[in-house]
């Protein structure tokens, strides 16, 4: 059974738009930290394009390798998909508490090119699981990875600049909620 059996197809687009929201509030929550530390605006700009592209390709490799993983599982696609959904969420709530949230990214330097690639890549992992999870079952990739994408880098904008403003905290608060979303989502395709 897919998505679009359990739900019209604005279901599905709703579901797409929550599930970028809850993946770009990694990059929102690691841009507010990175923003406190101080950036400059072409950095944020350089950074959150390379954050929106990463949101695009690594969901759609994902994608891709959820619809042949569908097609391999047949009837327990959905539990195979909402189970994959719950760990990410759970592992993005469990990072959220954590004292050191970023690990091994507060030891790269944003401030240059691959520090910045490297932060894209790593906030955009998540991306991936998801898009294998959604690939099992989702109607339209362009539209998946494109929403992806965008919500990836406005979050990463956002969170750079409010990161120049704003305290810390915020950022860990995004990052759980975005882990709850999915989790709470994984859940729904579960039962």
């Amino acid at each position: 059974m897919g998505i679009g059996e359990l739900y019209p197809a604005w279901g599905q687009t709703v579901t797409i738009a929550m599930m970028a929201v809850a993946l770009g509030m990694d990059a929102f929550s690691l841009g507010v930290g990175i923003g406190m530390k101080g950036i400059r605006l072409l950095h944020v700009l350089q950074m959150s394009l390379l954050i929106a592209l990463f949101h695009v390709l690594m969901p759609l490799v994902g994608l891709l390798t959820g619809s042949y993983v569908g097609q391999l599982l047949g009837q327990v696609t959905a539990y195979a998909a909402g189970g994959l959904l719950v760990l990410l969420g759970a592992h993005m709530l469990y990072n959220s508490f954590r004292s050191n949230t970023a690990g091994p990214v507060r030891a790269v330097n944003h401030r240059t090119f691959l520090g910045m690639l490297l932060i894209s890549l790593s906030v955009s992992i998540d991306s991936f699981s998801v898009g294998v999870s959604l690939g099992m079952f989702v109607n339209s990739v362009l539209i998946t990875v494109l929403a992806f994408g965008v919500c990836g880098g406005l979050m990463a904008i956002t969170g750079l600049l409010l990161g120049r403003h704003v305290s810390r905290s915020l950022g860990e608060y995004g990052e759980a909620l975005g882990g709850a979303i999915l989790l709470g989502f994984g859940l729904l395709f579960i039962f």
